[in-house]
């Protein structure tokens, strides 16, 4: 039995459940995702748990790693990810992650992601290494 060739879903069922939408990807190797702080991602104590904060930094840094694959058809695998919170996030607002190649080439990119509020109030950074793998 031959194997069908794999399509990509766009955008992934992960970001449409999370609410995750790309409002900036005009600059290669940087976006900008928008996301509201659901009362349903809070932990027991009332604050958004940590998973759903890293969950929209690990897509906003996935896209991010495919607009610097400059038009390459690959797969890109996140092979590494470090997350740092600063302060904790009270449900009822939009979050935005902002995620940049700081260095990458044909293989490989590093990429950090910042999470803030609409007033630029830093909530967590990310990082994280993706692999290229031809499609």
């Amino acid at each position: 039995m031959e194997a069908k060739p794999k399509t990509i879903q766009v955008p992934p069922n992960c970001d449409l459940t999370l609410g995750l939408v790309c409002v900036e990807k005009a600059e290669q190797g940087r976006t900008k995702w928008k996301m509201f702080a659901d009362e349903r991602f809070c932990n027991p104590a009332g604050i958004i748990q940590g998973g759903f904060l890293a969950a929209l930094a690990d897509s906003a840094m996935g896209a991010t790693s495919v607009t610097w694959a400059k038009g390459k058809k690959v797969y890109s695998s996140n092979v590494e990810f470090k997350i740092s919170f600063f302060r904790p996030v009270m449900p009822g607002i939009d979050l935005y992650c902002t995620a940049q190649v700081i260095s990458g080439g044909r293989r490989c990119a590093f990429i950090e992601a910042s999470i803030t509020d609409s007033k630029d109030t830093l909530f967590a950074k990310a990082s994280s290494t993706f692999l290229y793998t031809p499609r």
